[in-house]
Protein backbone atom coordinates (compact mmCIF):
# COMPACT_ATOMS: atom_id res chain seq x y z
CA UNK A 1 0.00 0.00 0.00
CA UNK A 2 1.10 3.61 -0.86
CA UNK A 3 3.55 5.17 1.61
CA UNK A 4 1.28 8.00 3.64
CA UNK A 5 3.24 11.11 4.26
CA UNK A 6 2.04 13.94 6.67
CA UNK A 7 3.53 16.99 6.60
CA UNK A 8 4.18 19.25 9.85
CA UNK A 9 5.46 23.13 10.04
CA UNK A 10 7.94 23.59 12.95
CA UNK A 11 10.48 25.86 14.15
CA UNK A 12 11.52 28.81 13.98
CA UNK A 13 12.15 29.16 10.07
CA UNK A 14 8.69 26.91 9.47
CA UNK A 15 10.99 23.39 8.64
CA UNK A 16 8.28 20.74 6.97
CA UNK A 17 9.04 17.98 9.16
CA UNK A 18 7.53 14.66 7.58
CA UNK A 19 5.81 11.70 9.00
CA UNK A 20 5.73 8.39 6.20
CA UNK A 21 3.41 5.91 7.78
CA UNK A 22 3.24 2.52 6.39
CA UNK A 23 -0.41 1.96 6.92
CA UNK A 24 -0.43 -1.83 6.99
CA UNK A 25 1.54 -1.73 9.73
CA UNK A 26 1.34 1.27 11.29
CA UNK A 27 5.24 1.75 11.43
CA UNK A 28 6.77 5.31 10.62
CA UNK A 29 9.67 7.62 9.85
CA UNK A 30 10.41 10.40 11.33
CA UNK A 31 12.28 12.85 8.20
CA UNK A 32 13.96 16.24 10.22
CA UNK A 33 12.38 16.66 13.19
CA UNK A 34 13.43 20.09 13.43
CA UNK A 35 11.68 21.16 16.30
CA UNK A 36 8.84 20.86 18.86
CA UNK A 37 8.94 17.07 19.89
CA UNK A 38 5.47 17.55 21.61
CA UNK A 39 3.82 18.14 18.45
CA UNK A 40 5.53 15.98 16.11
CA UNK A 41 4.93 13.04 19.04
CA UNK A 42 1.07 14.19 19.09
CA UNK A 43 0.80 14.01 15.73
CA UNK A 44 2.31 10.24 15.42
CA UNK A 45 0.13 9.52 17.97
CA UNK A 46 -3.17 10.51 16.03
CA UNK A 47 -1.39 8.52 12.95
CA UNK A 48 -1.27 5.78 15.40
CA UNK A 49 2.32 6.10 14.33
CA UNK A 50 4.72 3.37 16.02
CA UNK A 51 7.83 5.19 15.13
CA UNK A 52 10.87 3.15 13.92
CA UNK A 53 13.80 5.45 13.08
CA UNK A 54 14.29 8.94 12.48
CA UNK A 55 15.88 10.19 8.80
CA UNK A 56 18.41 13.32 8.73
CA UNK A 57 18.42 15.04 5.88
CA UNK A 58 21.49 16.84 6.84
CA UNK A 59 22.82 18.48 10.31
CA UNK A 60 21.27 22.15 10.99
CA UNK A 61 19.75 23.44 13.83
CA UNK A 62 15.98 23.56 12.12
CA UNK A 63 16.42 20.19 11.14
CA UNK A 64 17.74 18.62 14.15
CA UNK A 65 16.38 20.31 17.42
CA UNK A 66 13.95 17.75 18.58
CA UNK A 67 15.78 14.71 17.43
CA UNK A 68 17.00 13.50 20.98
CA UNK A 69 13.60 13.96 22.46
CA UNK A 70 11.91 11.58 20.14
CA UNK A 71 15.11 9.10 19.55
CA UNK A 72 14.27 8.92 23.41
CA UNK A 73 10.84 8.75 23.69
CA UNK A 74 10.85 5.65 20.62
CA UNK A 75 14.16 4.37 21.64
CA UNK A 76 14.24 4.77 17.45
CA UNK A 77 17.72 5.17 15.58
CA UNK A 78 18.95 7.85 13.53
CA UNK A 79 19.88 7.90 10.31
CA UNK A 80 22.23 10.74 8.35
CA UNK A 81 24.50 10.84 5.47
CA UNK A 82 28.71 9.80 6.84
CA UNK A 83 29.59 12.91 5.66
CA UNK A 84 27.61 15.01 7.99
CA UNK A 85 28.51 13.82 11.22
CA UNK A 86 31.15 16.74 11.14
CA UNK A 87 28.27 19.22 10.96
CA UNK A 88 25.88 17.32 13.54
CA UNK A 89 28.90 17.11 16.27
CA UNK A 90 30.06 21.24 15.02
CA UNK A 91 27.84 23.66 16.89
CA UNK A 92 29.42 26.55 14.43
CA UNK A 93 28.90 24.24 11.49
CA UNK A 94 25.46 23.21 12.80
CA UNK A 95 24.21 26.56 13.08
CA UNK A 96 23.02 26.12 16.40
CA UNK A 97 25.31 28.66 18.12
CA UNK A 98 24.84 31.81 15.57
CA UNK A 99 20.73 31.30 15.68
CA UNK A 100 20.34 29.88 19.21
CA UNK A 101 23.03 31.83 21.55
CA UNK A 102 24.34 27.80 22.45
CA UNK A 103 25.56 25.17 20.62
CA UNK A 104 23.97 21.29 20.31
CA UNK A 105 26.74 18.47 19.25
CA UNK A 106 24.89 15.17 18.10
CA UNK A 107 25.40 12.13 16.88
CA UNK A 108 23.58 9.64 14.29
CA UNK A 109 23.11 5.68 14.86
CA UNK A 110 23.75 5.16 11.91
CA UNK A 111 26.04 6.84 9.33
CA UNK A 112 24.81 6.21 5.51
CA UNK A 113 26.90 6.06 2.63
CA UNK A 114 25.81 7.66 -1.06
CA UNK A 115 23.85 5.03 -2.88
CA UNK A 116 23.33 2.97 -0.13
CA UNK A 117 19.78 1.07 0.54
CA UNK A 118 18.44 -0.08 3.65
CA UNK A 119 14.73 -1.72 4.39
CA UNK A 120 12.56 0.33 7.27
CA UNK A 121 8.79 0.20 7.86
CA UNK A 122 8.12 -2.28 4.49
CA UNK A 123 10.24 0.08 1.98
CA UNK A 124 13.55 0.17 1.16
CA UNK A 125 15.24 3.92 1.07
CA UNK A 126 18.26 4.86 -1.15
CA UNK A 127 20.67 7.69 -0.21
CA UNK A 128 21.20 10.04 -2.46
CA UNK A 129 24.29 12.05 -1.41
CA UNK A 130 23.53 15.54 -2.47
CA UNK A 131 26.25 18.37 -1.20
CA UNK A 132 25.59 21.74 -1.96
CA UNK A 133 23.75 23.46 1.27
CA UNK A 134 26.31 21.35 3.70
CA UNK A 135 29.29 19.25 2.07
CA UNK A 136 26.99 15.66 3.65
CA UNK A 137 23.39 17.04 2.75
CA UNK A 138 21.50 13.90 1.07
CA UNK A 139 17.89 13.04 -0.07
CA UNK A 140 16.20 10.31 0.80
CA UNK A 141 14.48 8.65 -2.34
CA UNK A 142 11.58 5.31 -1.85
CA UNK A 143 11.26 4.47 -5.89
CA UNK A 144 8.45 2.46 -5.24
CA UNK A 145 6.22 5.04 -3.75
CA UNK A 146 7.90 7.59 -6.32
CA UNK A 147 9.07 9.90 -3.34
CA UNK A 148 11.57 11.94 -2.80
CA UNK A 149 12.40 13.72 1.26
CA UNK A 150 15.33 16.01 -0.76
CA UNK A 151 15.78 18.31 2.51
CA UNK A 152 17.36 21.40 1.64
CA UNK A 153 18.60 20.54 -1.43
CA UNK A 154 15.90 21.10 -4.25
CA UNK A 155 12.73 23.41 -3.03
CA UNK A 156 9.86 24.05 -5.27
CA UNK A 157 11.31 26.68 -8.02
CA UNK A 158 14.22 26.44 -6.23
CA UNK A 159 17.23 25.36 -4.37
CA UNK A 160 19.35 25.66 -0.80
CA UNK A 161 21.66 28.13 0.36
CA UNK A 162 25.14 27.50 -0.41
CA UNK A 163 26.37 30.53 1.99
CA UNK A 164 26.55 28.48 4.92
CA UNK A 165 29.93 26.33 6.64
CA UNK A 166 30.62 24.03 4.01
CA UNK A 167 27.88 24.89 1.63
CA UNK A 168 29.18 25.16 -2.25
CA UNK A 169 27.54 26.52 -5.35
CA UNK A 170 29.40 24.32 -7.69
CA UNK A 171 28.68 21.29 -5.58
CA UNK A 172 24.44 22.49 -5.61
CA UNK A 173 24.59 22.67 -9.06
CA UNK A 174 25.08 19.33 -10.08
CA UNK A 175 23.14 17.89 -7.03
CA UNK A 176 20.45 19.37 -8.19
CA UNK A 177 20.72 19.44 -11.87
CA UNK A 178 22.69 16.43 -12.60
CA UNK A 179 21.80 13.99 -9.82
CA UNK A 180 18.50 14.84 -8.90
CA UNK A 181 17.19 15.86 -12.20
CA UNK A 182 17.68 12.29 -13.29
CA UNK A 183 15.19 10.90 -11.36
CA UNK A 184 11.98 10.08 -12.70
CA UNK A 185 9.09 13.00 -14.18
CA UNK A 186 6.68 11.13 -11.74
CA UNK A 187 8.98 11.64 -8.35
CA UNK A 188 7.46 13.60 -5.61
CA UNK A 189 9.50 15.74 -3.97
CA UNK A 190 8.88 16.76 -0.17
CA UNK A 191 11.53 19.45 0.62
CA UNK A 192 12.77 21.00 3.62
CA UNK A 193 10.67 23.98 3.66
CA UNK A 194 7.83 25.37 1.40
CA UNK A 195 5.42 23.43 -0.93
CA UNK A 196 5.70 20.22 -2.36
CA UNK A 197 6.57 19.89 -5.82
CA UNK A 198 7.57 16.88 -8.61
CA UNK A 199 10.75 16.29 -10.24
CA UNK A 200 9.01 17.21 -13.83
CA UNK A 201 8.18 20.65 -12.70
CA UNK A 202 11.58 21.56 -11.78
CA UNK A 203 13.04 20.20 -14.80
CA UNK A 204 10.89 22.95 -16.57
CA UNK A 205 10.83 26.28 -13.96
CA UNK A 206 13.45 25.31 -11.57
CA UNK A 207 16.72 28.34 -12.23
CA UNK A 208 19.14 25.36 -11.98
CA UNK A 209 17.19 23.36 -14.89
CA UNK A 210 19.55 25.30 -17.45
CA UNK A 211 22.59 23.45 -16.25
CA UNK A 212 21.61 19.64 -16.65
CA UNK A 213 24.08 17.53 -18.46
CA UNK A 214 26.86 20.29 -18.06
CA UNK A 215 30.31 19.19 -16.71
CA UNK A 216 30.85 21.51 -13.75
Amino acid sequence: MKLEITRLVVGMVETNCYIAVNPENKEAVIVDPGDNAAKIADACGKLGAAVKGILLTHGHFDHVMAMEELRLKYKAPVYASEKEAEILADPDKNLSCQFMGGGIQLKADRLLKDGEEFDLIGYRFRVIHTPGHTCGSCCYYVESEHALFAGDTLFEGSYGRIDFPTGNSRDMVNSVANILFALPDETDVYPGHMGYTTIKDEKKYNPLAGYRGRTL
